[in-house]
């Protein structure tokens, strides 16, 4: 009886039909990049000041400057160490009651009072619109700009248990089809929202969608190539999230308005539906569910567009045997060196994400293969949700805290890492007895391939002593 890896073998592990797949889900991957890292230019928050509309009138009847009008309305305060003008107090003064003229800009204020802002805010636009500018979210209710990346990651979150178990009960390619209905609708729906809580929770159903569409798409892909093709398989693929990363500066460059820009990171979403008629489900899924003969025929048409032949299709042995289940805050002589300090941290958690994703779908048996990535994708979702708080509110309290607190997880991280089995160049786990076992199984193929060689061997020798 034969196994599904050798059908594929005999199919082609990376042949046309793999290659095809791949392409159109890379594509896939490179909007992801943009719901991720998207905030940075969706909630920027530009240099902002207290309005008093007082002042605000006066500055339009004389013609006064942005700044002109800054000086008679904010003071100036000292912030770790530095003197700026004040982003979130203004001077206690009622202008209409004043004799403020076009000619008396220049007052004597430090003895005035100060209060919170009352009248709003003011921005320095420089023609871009965040959701942080149009619902004002600064000064005290600056956290619930981190909220926006929190609620996507809350999103992650619940994907992970919800699309794991939905993408093996049901399908790798129907879980694919419904995260992209639900990208499709909640982002539109998204850069459309009235306000702040409702963008909040569509976000969160973004995400949720999101996730659960990258987990079965990477999937389906390790499941469907050799062994030999997974990991370079699994790198380029996650390879075009940061190419996604290089487009999305420039397309904010040119979309300056937060919903434009969103609904450009949705649209491939909705182009994204097609593939459902372009994209075969996973035999080794089907197998899992006893449905040998579909998982066959899919085979089958694999390795007529590889343009090969399958040879031991007679019987496909189903082993599972079970259900489904840098920093704005450098100094300016330290610029370039923390900067390319960055970089370097930014290339090292690039390449630690894509081992982690690739060896992580290496460690489980088929039948609970998405539910495994998807419980381990967790992890990283709750690390996603507790980032912009450690980030943002401990470093009002120390700017290095977030950076010693990151570093030491990572140490900690890279140590665990040595306990976990080697991966290379063995077959996906089909069984529980493949994981706690793995030698056993590596000796079997080792056998097969000895074999292979004897046979090809002796067939070579009949040849020519048929010749002679």
């Amino acid at each position: 009886m034969a196994t599904f890896d050798d059908l594929l073998e005999e199919a082609g592990s990376f042949g046309r039909c793999q290659k095809r797949i791949f392409a159109l889900l890379c594509l896939l991957s490179i909007p992801y990049s943009g719901v991720y890292v998207g905030t940075v230019f969706q909630s920027f928050t530009p240099d902002h000041w207290c309005r008093d509309s007082a002042v605000v009138e006066r500055r339009q009847a004389c013609g006064w400057s942005l700044a002109d009008s800054r000086r008679l309305t904010v003071p100036v305060v000292n912030v770790s160490g530095g003197l700026q003008q004040s982003s979130c107090e203004q001077y206690d003064v009622d202008w209409n009651t004043t004799t403020l003229g076009c000619d008396t800009q220049e007052l004597n204020l430090s003895e005035v009072p100060l209060t919170t802002c009352k009248d709003g805010w003011e921005y320095q636009y420089e023609g871009r619109t965040s959701f942080a500018t149009e619902f004002n979210l600064v000064c005290s209710d600056g956290w619930f700009v981190d909220m926006y990346q929190s609620t996507l990651n809350l999103g992650f979150l619940g994907s992970s248990f919800a699309f794991g178990f939905f993408a093996d009960r049901f399908g790798r390619k129907i879980s694919f089809l419904v995260s992209n209905i639900l990208n499709a609708i909640s982002g539109i729906a998204l850069a459309v929202a009235p306000n702040y809580i409702s963008i909040l929770v569509l976000r969160c159903i973004f995400g949720f969608g999101v996730k659960g569409g990258w987990m079965s798409s990477y999937v389906l892909l390790t499941e469907i190539v050799g062994v030999e093709y997974r990991q370079t398989v699994g790198i380029l693929y996650q390879m075009f999230f940061s190419v996604g990363v290089l487009i999305l500066p420039l397309l904010a460059y040119f979309i300056t308005d937060w919903r434009w820009l969103q609904f450009v990171i949705t649209a491939p979403f909705i182009f994204f539906l097609s593939y459902y008629w372009f994209i075969p489900e996973s035999p080794r899924w089907l197998i899992s569910q006893n449905k040998s003969a579909k998982a066959l025929k899919i085979t089958e048409a694999m390795a007529k567009e590889n343009k090969r032949k399958l040879k031991n299709s007679g019987t496909v042995t189903d082993e599972e045997g079970g259900s489904s289940s840098a920093s704005l805050l450098a100094s300016e002589r330290m610029f370039w060196f923390k900067t390319v300090l960055a970089c370097i941290g930014r290339l090292g958690i690039t390449m630690t994400f894509e081992m982690v994703v690739f060896v992580n779908t290496e460690l489980y048996p088929t039948y609970v293969r998405n539910l495994g990535v998807s419980v381990c994708s967790t992890l990283c979702d709750i690390g996603g949700m507790v980032a912009p708080f450690l980030l943002y509110r401990l470093a009002a309290i120390w700017l290095e805290l977030p950076l010693i607190i990151f570093g030491v997880v990572a140490l900690v991280a890279g140590g665990l890492v040595l306990l976990l089995p080697e991966t290379r160049g063995v077959p996906l786990p089909e069984t529980i007895d493949d994981i706690e076992f793995p030698d056993r199984k590596t000796e079997d193929v080792v056998e097969n391939q000895q074999l292979k060689t004897l046979l090809k061997s002796d067939l070579t020798n009949n040849k020519e002593t048929t010749t002679v």
